[in-house]
């Protein structure tokens, strides 16, 4: 089991980490003097900023940029490997927060980077450039879930926080949070980028992703997340995830310690 502290900035200066997370593990509020690149081969890894929440499934990565102030949640038995990026190299990566697909070279370089194998001067450094490079070409996951500011638009999507089933229309929610439903489609907009149905559509494949990690079945977590029917699911699963359910829930088998 990696020790939680070794997350905290007082060791950044630890080049790279390996271990196992616990289910329903948390890790407080902090930052990192490094930028941090989070690999989890299994389980799913919940980053959260004031700005929204990042989901990585399994083989996805996750990078935090320098003096970025975030937690961490996991979701299932995790095998989470660490690599730390010295400030001079960050640049090239995004300015906030990001999940990233794992290309086949992206992987085998990190998995290099976080054992204990030793390394001759400077291959470590290369071998971080290159991880670095095949960042830069990878499109970014569309995993990211913005959070309001609004008190208005807060308390709707608190709502559907609490139960992403909820099935409210748009002006359902205006009136129980005294606001109009011009009003909080227009906040939608203005403040998260996307449309009321965008963004209750990536919570709900955000909560479905922990369904399908607990292992209930691909209607039943349909039915859960507020979708009518397992097609209509699978399809906006497919189109976010870039995997259907199934195909995800199998690998999630395969990769099981």
């Amino acid at each position: 089991m990696i020790d939680l502290v070794q997350m905290s900035p007082e060791v950044d200066s630890a080049p790279s980490k390996r271990g196992w997370l616990e289910h329903g593990t948390h890790i407080a509020v902090h930052s990192h003097r490094q930028g941090q690149l989070l690999y989890a081969s299994t389980g799913v890894l919940a980053t959260t900023t004031e700005l929204g929440t990042w989901v990585a499934p399994a083989d996805r990565l996750t990078w935090t940029p320098p003096g970025f102030a975030h937690s961490h949640r996991i979701y299932g038995e995790t095998d989470c490997r660490v690599v730390n990026v010295p400030r001079e190299l960050c640049d090239s990566l995004p300015s906030r927060p990001t999940v990233f697909a794992v290309t086949p070279l992206l992987r085998e370089a990190l998995v290099a980077l976080t054992t204990d194998r030793t390394f001759r001067p400077g291959a470590r450094e290369r071998l971080r450039q290159v991880m670095i490079d095949e960042l830069t070409d990878s499109p970014e996951q569309v995993l990211y879930l913005p959070a309001p500011q609004d008190d208005r638009l807060r308390a709707a999507t608190d709502l559907l926080h609490a139960d992403p089933g909820n099935t409210a229309t748009l002006a359902e929610l205006g009136r129980s949070v005294g606001a109009s439903e011009r009003t909080l489609s227009r906040l939608f907009h203005a403040e998260l980028g996307m449309s009321f149905h965008q963004w209750r559509t990536l919570l709900r494949v955000q909560h479905a992703l922990v369904h399908l990690l607990d292992g209930h079945p691909v209607t039943s977590t349909a039915l859960a997340c507020g979708w009518s029917n397992p097609t209509s699911f699978i399809e906006a699963f497919t189109a976010i995830v870039g995997q259907t359910p199934g195909r995800y829930q199998n690998d999630l088998r395969r990769a099981a310690p």
